[in-house]
């Protein structure tokens, strides 16, 4: 029996993409929100679709840990999604706290991530309790108490500190600043918080042609589903692939013209325009936690922009942090909320580019 030549790409409908803003403790939006999105999107589609939070899900709002709660529910009520957790700036203080971030690689002490900013030191009123002297720059400024009270830039009082984590701690029921928290915590909230991504990739598939046996022992694990047996010229099987996926699924955008098959990168603020691309991405995979401040999760202007490399291959890149909604092309930034209780919290779903809100009435 000889063996078949290849096989018509299969076709697929196209995958619904949810990117969830910045939550920063506001369980009851979250929950309005996640109503909504049930509601809006057709129910098939939203079961099996791929849900991109953003980052930032504690301080400012009073219910961090029902956040958590909710977030770490997600998989085992919705088995059929997927779900990708970004590591916010303010969730990387609280990790850095309670002390869940990995060490850095060079094997160089946290408190030499104090250095750069110590300056600062007076100002921001960084943390000096137990086990202070073991802690990364954020975990000090995030527990620490800021001299000036007053937030000139959102008009309103500091919550606690410069990061406002006040509340976060009160949700734990401890007060700010105390090194209780470490054991307020539980196990699972300080296993999410470890295991959330600096940064996530959404890359373009490949369907390849059929290949006989002599080619399978280049693939990896990934495309076993697609290897089928038959019989041989001489007794025995033959194993040949009939199509194979090598990456993961298109994200689909609908622009002017038209809809774009495109690679897709999610990360808390962005990345920096002035650094090549693959020396960031091998530095957010890795979690460099020797870096001080990690622009990528909370850069400014630095990061607003798309890198030119990436603008050259229909590439989105969508973010959270900024405290405002903003939709140029493929640069998606999604934080209509900024942690302020009068904004709503929003979500857009590609490929329709459909925004959806907490505060949305539906039917």
């Amino acid at each position: 029996m000889g063996e078949p030549s290849g096989v018509p790409e299969p076709t697929k409908p196209t995958r619904v993409v949810c990117c969830i803003g910045d939550i920063h403790g506001y369980f009851s939006k979250l929950q309005s929100l996640w109503s909504n999105l049930e509601k809006r999107i057709d129910p098939p589609a939203f079961q099996t679709s791929l849900i991109i939070f953003l980052g930032d899900y504690c301080d400012r709002g009073p219910d961090t840990r029902k956040v958590l709660d909710f977030l770490i529910s997600l998989p085992s009520r919705y088995p059929n999604q997927t779900h990708v957790f970004l590591c916010g700036n303010h969730d990387l203080a609280f990790a850095a706290f309670v002390g869940v971030l990995p060490p850095p690689s060079d094997g160089s002490a946290f408190a030499e991530t104090w250095k750069e900013f110590e300056q600062n030191e007076a100002r921001e009123g960084w943390y000096k309790g137990d086990g202070y002297e073991t802690m990364h720059l954020q975990g000090r400024r995030w527990a620490g108490s800021i001299k000036d009270r007053f937030n000139a830039a959102k008009g309103m009082e500091y919550k606690g500190s410069i990061y406002d984590a006040g509340p976060t701690f009160e949700s734990y029921g401890v007060p700010h600043g105390s090194a209780e928290l470490i054991k307020a915590v539980p196990d699972e909230h300080k296993k999410f918080l470890a295991d959330l991504v600096w940064i996530h990739e959404e890359v373009r598939s490949k369907i390849l042609p059929l290949f006989s046996s002599s080619v399978i022992g280049a693939f990896d694990n990934r495309t076993a589903s697609n290897l089928v047996r038959f019989p041989g010229r001489k007794g025995g099987t033959n194993t040949c692939m009939l199509s194979i996926g090598i990456l993961q699924d298109d994200v689909c955008i609908d622009t002017p013209e038209g809809r774009k098959h495109c690679k897709l990168i999610a990360v808390h603020a962005g990345l920096e325009k002035k650094k090549g691309f693959e020396q960031q991405l091998k530095s957010l995979k890795s979690k460099d936690t020797q870096v001080a401040k990690v622009e990528a999760l909370s850069g400014r202007k630095n990061v607003w922009e798309i890198p030119e490399e990436l603008t050259k291959n229909s590439t989105i890149v969508v973010s959270g942090h900024h405290g405002k909604l903003y939709i140029d092309g493929l640069r998606l930034i999604i934080d209509e909320g900024g942690g302020l209780e009068k904004n709503p919290v929003a979500a857009v779903v590609l490929p329709s580019g459909m925004i959806i809100r907490d505060i949305d009435e539906t039917e």
